[in-house]
């Protein structure tokens, strides 16, 4: 019997029920945890897998780059999509990073406000060649 995904509009709990294709749709749905029969059945995401060749194309579409250069909000937007399309963890501070950028603030107002991050600094030195 397949399962179905359901959610009570009561108390907001997620639950499982089992239901054979006959009783789908005719058989009532009653909430596991409270016993309310107000639910709703609750479609789960779909993932595409790409290959992480497609993911890294995707993100070197020169139209990303469109209005970075002034606009604050748009670098952070597309920030955001190649940290969640590289599918790696990545420290707090790039979401502290992105979400500043995302509110309007400067890449300057934002390295002012947290020089700990070392935004503009290149470790070189300049001497270690």
């Amino acid at each position: 019997m397949p399962t179905y995904d359901f959610i009570c509009l009561d108390c907001r709990k997620r639950f499982d029920v089992f239901l054979s294709y006959k009783e789908y749709g005719v058989k009532p749905v009653t909430c596991l945890h409270c016993g309310s029969s107000n639910a709703r059945r609750r479609v789960p995401r779909v993932r595409i897998l790409k290959s992480e060749e497609a993911r890294l194309s995707q993100l070197a579409d020169p139209s990303m780059l469109d209005g970075i250069d002034d606009d604050p909000k748009a670098l952070g937007q597309m920030m955001r999509k190649m940290g969640n399309e590289m599918g790696e963890d990545l420290p707090p501070e790039f979401d502290d990073v992105v979400d500043r950028l995302e509110a309007g603030q400067s890449p300057e107002e934002i390295e002012n406000a947290l020089p700990d991050l070392g935004l503009g600094d290149t470790g070189s030195g300049g001497d270690d060649f």
